[in-house]
């Protein structure tokens, strides 16, 4: 390992306790560039998790789906392996869902740092010239992170609903081991079909938008 990773992994973990218990994230972004770790560079790499993350998410939503559709639709088998399996596909979705949450906060948190520094820093240009191209450059990345953030949090929302009736069917199905409770569940497997659908499309506008912004903002 480099110096310079071991000097950076050291400060990171270092301040990531004292962050737990001060909440002094202007420390930990000044520390960052003291090793030339600067706030846009760590804005496109967690943006570029956030979209990563939300990748995964689709797709596991969509096998949640898949699953459901495949297990209450086959005839016959263990009630108590059709449980499983399902509850497997509800916990794995959840546990992405907040993920994605996570890494959205982190967007969001290292952005308000960044363009608190770049309006201050507007304000020390002697060039008036320079200050207003900056004012503009300012003006244009925030519109764009935006409509971002915006796609990102409703994509986000959008998984709630699906998470609440997967919660509903394993949860039904734990207390109802039988037959006429796989019966029962068929019925909502339109809404959550439907639901699924409408996830997968705002989490691929919400992942186009974070390709167009990293791409600008690079």
């Amino acid at each position: 390992m480099h110096a310079r990773t071991i000097r950076i992994t050291a400060i990171l973990l270092m301040l990531a306790g004292a962050t737990l218990l001060t909440g002094c994230q202007k420390a930990y972004y000044s520390a960052l560039e003291s090793v030339g770790v600067h706030k846009r560079d760590l804005m496109v790499e967690r943006v570029e998790k956030a979209r990563d993350t939300q990748t995964e998410a689709k797709e596991q939503f969509n096998s949640a789906l898949e699953r459901f559709q495949v297990v209450l639709g086959k005839d016959g088998g263990e009630l108590q392996d059709k449980y499983e399996q399902l509850n497997d596909e509800y916990e794995e979705s959840k546990e992405l869902a907040e993920e994605v949450k996570d890494r959205i906060d982190s967007v969001e948190d290292v952005s308000l740092a960044l363009f608190d520094e770049w309006e201050q820093e507007i304000t020390e240009y002697s060039s008036k010239k320079l200050a207003s191209k900056s004012r503009r450059k300012l003006i244009h990345t925030r519109s764009q992170y935006k409509t971002m953030i915006t796609a990102m949090r409703r994509a986000e929302k959008s998984m709630h609903p699906v998470l609440t009736t997967l919660h509903d069917q394993v949860l039904y199905l734990k207390h109802n081991l039988n037959a006429q409770a796989i019966s029962s569940l068929k019925e909502d497997l339109g809404e959550i079909k439907t639901d699924v659908a409408s996830l997968v499309k705002r989490m691929e506008a919400s992942i186009d938008e974070a390709n167009q912004f990293i791409s600008t903002i690079r």
